[in-house]
Formats: structure tokens, C-alpha cells, sequence
């Protein structure tokens, strides 16, 4: 069993910044491609940033230039850190993960269990 368990959420006035971090554990065989999704309150579920195994990245047009999606492969971890916040990205943020286990074939989907990001003055 792989799970996703992201720490690094709060509460942040505008202007400020939070990196967020998200470690898989359990029996890894591969991790492919990992992302962090966002879901406000009303809204549906949004990509903020993806990150291929070889570092290639990709982000929503309005998190461009001010949130960095990196990770560790030894670390099984990815991280997004979010600078200059805006009240609009408040939100629910998930983890994602393209992942292989032992003992199972294929990849699969594996999400973690959320972190709130509130940015408020």
C-alpha cells in the first residue's frame, strides 16, 4: 500500500509565500510522473503544476512565475513552493502521483489526503 502525505499548508497573508512537500511511502517500485492539484471551495479540481521522473515541468497559466514544483526521487518527495500568494489561491491542495507498486503491474493513480492553503490579511 503507497501513500501520499503532504505537510507544509497554513495560513499566509498575501504577498507571502508556504512551500508545501509531499513523501510517498510504502512499497515503491517507480514514481512517474508527480503533480499538486488545488480544489476551492464551489470549484472543481485544478492543476496547479506537474513534474515528470527527469524534472520536465509544467504549471497553469496563473501560477507561472511564482510557483516552483521540484522533487527528490531518492526522497520519494515532491514540493511546490508558492511565492507572492493571492487570496484566489486559497484552496484544498492535493498531491499527486503516477506510481508503481511491487507486487503489482502497471501505474496507477495515488493522491494524497489534501493540505489547506488559506491566504488572508
Amino acid at each position: 500500500q503507497v501513500q501520499l502525505v503532504e505537510s507544509g499548508g497554513g495560513l499566509v497573508q498575501p504577498g507571502g509565500s508556504l512551500r508545501l512537500s509531499c513523501a510517498a511511502s510504502g512499497i515503491i517500485f517507480s514514481i512517474d510522473a508527480m503533480a499538486w492539484y488545488r480544489q476551492a471551495p464551489g470549484k472543481q479540481r485544478e492543476l496547479v503544476a506537474r513534474i515528470t521522473r527527469i524534472g520536465e515541468t509544467n504549471y497553469a497559466d496563473s501560477m507561472k512565475g511564482r510557483f516552483t514544483i521540484s522533487r527528490d526521487n531518492a526522497k520519494n518527495t515532491v514540493y511546490l513552493q508558492m511565492n507572492s500568494l493571492k487570496p484566489e489561491d486559497t484552496a484544498v491542495y492535493y498531491c499527486y502521483a503516477f506510481i508503481r507498486s511491487w507486487g503489482r503491474d502497471g501505474f496507477y493513480d495515488c493522491w494524497g489526503q489534501g493540505t489547506q492553503v488559506s491566504v488572508s490579511s
